[in-house]
């Protein structure tokens, strides 16, 4: 199957994107999913390289690489 997420809010501040990407990688690795993440809007923040997030917090530009590294496909 495909899924398309459509994301379009900040990294941080909410747990939104967050949420998003989490259950994109979860169904690539458990339902051999063929996902693809369209980030518009506050989310094209998300893509960003270099994100500095404090030790135990979570990274939303390695888990948009987590998607790309297993095949997902990453859009703006």
């Amino acid at each position: 199957m495909k899924y398309l997420f459509i994301v379009n809010d900040a990294p941080y501040g909410t747990e939104k994107a967050y949420n998003a990407l989490r259950l994109a990688m979860v169904m690539q690795k458990e339902v051999a999913a063929d996902i693809r993440v369209f980030l518009m809007a506050d989310a094209v923040a998300n893509a960003v390289t270099g994100q500095n997030t404090p030790q135990g917090f979570y990274n939303v530009e390695r888990m948009l690489k987590g998607i790309l590294t297993k095949g997902g496909k990453v859009k703006l």
